[in-house]
């Protein structure tokens, strides 16, 4: 009796690049289809420009493809993944000189909420139903304050709380020391708390 080949959905990811390595095109669809939703949202997060997501989500893909026979199958491919994405959104940003894409003014008046329920709130975005305005109000507003923030703070933000990376493994995306990750995540959950705080309190005095 002939054993019936494994849907590809239930390989690993270090025996998908296997096979893709060998010149199975559908394995390679599979890692697309297994990760495009996270990265795309991750790059959203990070660049703020669609334009450059677009390039970026491709550029990273076809790196993924260039440099499949270095990857090390020992290692989990979403830390790698991740890797040349962020590489590549540094690239894109360096060479458009981009600048801040939402003033804080044109945020609205909210109430109070914590720094978690707002991350939450955010991370959540595509699950948020179209009637559910007032939260998907509040994701509107977190996501124009972390806009306005420095592009290593909005990637550390991206990385840790929306795509649950350790600190080893941002320190491994990023090629930075692990207490550069904890002092940079300590300085953008900072900054984002100060600009919210700022946002909401100048449309409260108007």
């Amino acid at each position: 009796m002939i054993a019936m080949k494994h849907p590809l959905e239930k390989l690993t990811d270090a025996e998908l690049l296997q096979r893709y390595s060998g010149g199975d095109e559908a394995a390679f669809q599979e890692i697309v289809s297994r990760y495009k939703n996270s990265l795309y949202a991750f790059l959203k997060q990070f660049l703020n420009q669609s334009d450059l997501v677009d390039d970026v989500f491709q550029e990273t893909f076809l790196q993924l493809f260039t440099s499949r026979k270095s990857f090390d199958p020992s290692r989990p491919l979403r830390p790698w993944l991740f890797t040349i994405a962020a590489n590549k959104a540094k690239d894109a940003l360096r060479k458009s000189q981009r600048t801040a894409a939402v003033p804080i003014g044109t945020l609205t008046e909210s109430e109070e909420m914590s720094f978690d329920e707002m991350l939450n709130a955010l991370s959540s975005d595509t699950a948020v139903p179209y009637d559910d305005v007032e939260r998907g109000e509040t994701v509107a507003r977190v996501n124009e304050v972390i806009a306005n923030m420095p592009d290593n703070l909005r990637e550390i933000l991206a990385l840790a709380y929306f795509n649950q990376f350790s600190y080893k493994q941002m320190a491994e995306i990023l090629s930075i020391p692990i207490g550069t990750v904890k002092s940079r995540l300590h300085a953008a959950v900072a900054r984002f708390a100060k600009d919210w705080k700022a946002a909401v309190g100048s449309r409260k005095v108007k």
